[in-house]
């Protein structure tokens, strides 16, 4: 079996199309689920943010999984395969590990080196234990992303390269300023209770806001979002909770809005915004300009790619081109929209006094970014981390077949006593002893060799071979293997952190 991975990110594909492609909780599970029922796959989990989606799989049949898993996801994301294929991108086996960890270490992510990647790869591991669908490998992988992650957050600056996708939002509606004197005194509106919109409310308590409003559909979730916010002893933030329904009047005082809802449709739109700033939406200008995307490609091609090892024949990323400038005006109100899909009407960038900034313009910003040299520190603990990975999980793979040799030596050695005692019935404790004691030292002597080489060939590139010569060397019943391998899965203590 084989570790693949099909996806989607704000790297490949323009942020219409994550949008589109967006999968809510329930439909990752029914994901997860079908993806098991496919033929090719043992296992499943799936990473969904704010601006990626991927798929992760334990395969037999890389062709046919790269099929399957790109069909499943167009599926469930509602976005047809032949408009869906373009954007997808495959990693198999070490590229696939390579990719994850990089992932966690936030070298892939919008902002380089922002940390709340690591609770999202969190939450995708307990998805996938909660339904069943990560077994031993994606356990041990998505464990082992988490610990490289925090790695590579405590032994490098990588936070210094970036910044939470929330601050480097802040810094972008600071316009320049420093957020810290940009947001005295503002009042807040934060639209959501999820994971990011409390990193949002939390980070603009830090920067200084005098007022925050929390407005969700689950009124309890936000209660309970203000109660935190004013426990904290880093801030003495001001923080109320409303109704989603008072949201129209709350913008009429807020100086800041940030939302991030799990919404399908638009929270905000332009003319409530308009009128919440009692101005007109004026007509736009030009349309906005579109994104050049590559010319459409089938999922065997993709497979390819992956396989030659090769992207010079793989379609360019998408080319960004800017939307219409926003109001040069004094700005009224401030927006960041970290919803995928989007809370707020992008036309929201033609109202006189108003601030956008989105998932895309984030993205635009941040692409120009400066990478900090401790970057590449990072890169070489993913690297190591990779080939690390690797090792373990090949000396994995032949330890099953070691047990199943030493059962075998030890049942060998038993029967052998058995038939001493029926021959030599006579023989006292201390005699008995020690011919069994002299029996098994000797096998143990012999086995230590070939059992201790095994596991180091194991653990290189190829090494699997090393577990079949092994078997087939010894005669080893493929069902006593497979049993211990089933009941190391099986172990409830494993893949636990």
């Amino acid at each position: 079996m084989s570790l693949l991975v099909v996806g989607l990110s704000h790297r490949s594909a323009p942020v219409s199309v994550l949008e589109r492609a967006s999968l809510a909780a329930d439909t990752q599970a029914k994901l997860l689920q079908d993806t098991l029922a496919a033929e090719p796959a043992t296992e499943a989990a799936v990473l969904a943010t704010c601006n990626r989606i991927e798929l992760y799989a334990d395969v037999d049949k890389f062709h046919a999984g790269v099929a399957e898993l790109s069909t499943l996801l167009a599926q469930h994301s509602g976005v047809g395969l032949d408009e869906l294929t373009p954007y997808l991108y495959v990693h198999y086996e070490d590229r696939a590990v390579h990719h994850l960890f990089s992932v966690a270490c936030g070298l892939d992510s919008m902002v380089v080196g922002e940390g709340q990647i690591l609770g999202q790869i969190k939450d995708a591991l307990a998805r996938g234990q909660e339904l069943h669908t990560a077994g031993r490998l994606l356990n041990d992988l998505f464990q082992q992303a988490l610990r490289v992650g925090k790695r590579a957050h405590s032994e490098t600056g990588i936070d210094r390269a970036g910044q939470s996708l929330v601050s480097f939002g802040l810094q972008q509606l600071a316009a320049g300023a420093d957020p810290g004197l940009w947001a005295q005194g503002k009042r807040a509106l934060v639209i959501g209770a999820g994971s990011m919109s409390s990193l949002a409310a939390a980070t603009l308590a830090r920067t200084g806001v005098a007022e925050i409003v929390v407005a969700n559909r689950t009124r309890s979730r936000a209660d309970r979002l203000v109660e935190i916010l004013q426990q904290g002893d880093d801030t003495t933030v001001r923080a109320h909770a409303v109704e989603m329904s008072a949201v129209g009047d709350e913008l009429t005082r807020a100086d800041v809005v940030v939302s991030c809802t799990g919404a399908t449709g638009l929270v905000l739109t332009a003319d409530a915004l308009a009128d919440a700033l009692g101005v007109t939406l004026d007509a736009p200008a030009e349309a906005p300009a579109v994104t050049a995307h590559p010319a459409p490609a089938d999922v065997d091609q993709h497979a390819a790619w992956v396989e030659n090892g090769s992207a010079a024949s793989a379609p360019e990323a998408p080319r960004r081109v800017t939307l219409p400038a926003q109001s040069t005006g004094p700005v009224k109100l401030a927006l960041l929209d970290l919803a995928m899909p989007r809370d707020i009407d992008g036309a929201a960038h033609r109202i006189d006094g108003v601030r956008l900034v989105d998932i895309e313009s984030l993205a635009d910003a941040s692409a120009d970014a400066p990478m900090a040299a401790d970057v590449d520190q990072v890169r070489t603990i993913v690297a190591d981390e990779v080939a690390a990975f690797g090792a373990a999980q090949r000396a994995a793979h032949v330890a099953p077949t070691v047990v199943a040799l030493r059962t075998m030596a030890a049942d060998v050695v038993a029967g052998e006593i058995a038939r001493l005692d029926g021959r030599l019935p006579d023989l006292d404790e201390k005699q008995r002893a020690e011919i069994i004691q002299t029996v098994r030292r000797v096998v143990d002597k012999l086995l230590h060799a070939p059992t201790v080489r095994v596991k180091q060939l194991a653990s290189e590139p190829g090494g699997a071979g090393y577990a079949d010569a092994l078997r087939e060397l010894f005669d080893l019943d493929p069902q006593t293997v497979a049993a211990v391998s089933r009941a190391d899965l099986n172990d409830p203590n494993r893949g636990r952190s």
